[in-house]
């Protein structure tokens, strides 16, 4: 079964940034679209960003123009450049394979996600 392991969140004041890094245990990485999720306390999981086989982007509406996904196929790890931070930026950071924009409703298997505080 893929693994994913995420990490690089952490407490931030509004506009600052973060790196979020995700290494992903198989040997079929650069075969696989990726997409960042996040969830806040109380609200459903969203899908922030995706990358498919190809490196075609695409971000919600609301981190359009400050988050940024990229991937290196060499260590097996897709990355999250958070820039101009926003309190309502506040949750749990997971990644996991990208199969559309519902696709995550169906994953059963999520790594251990990584915590982003932004302090107003």
């Amino acid at each position: 079964q893929v693994q994913f392991v995420e990490s690089g969140g952490g407490l931030v004041q509004t506009g600052g940034s973060l790196r979020l890094s995700c290494v992903v245990s198989s040997n079929m990485f650069s075969m696989y679209s990726l997409a960042w999720y996040r969830q806040a306390p109380g609200k459903e999981r969203e899908l922030v960003a995706s990358m498919v086989v190809g490196d075609k982007t695409d971000y919600a509406d609301f981190v359009k123009g400050r988050f940024t996904i990229s991937r290196d196929n060499a260590k097996n790890t897709v990355y999250l450049r958070m820039n101009s931070l926003k309190p309502e930026d506040t949750a749990v950071y997971y990644c996991n394979r990208y199969r559309g924009p519902d696709y995550w409703k169906t994953i059963d298997y999520w790594g251990p996600g990584t915590q982003v505080t932004v302090s107003s």
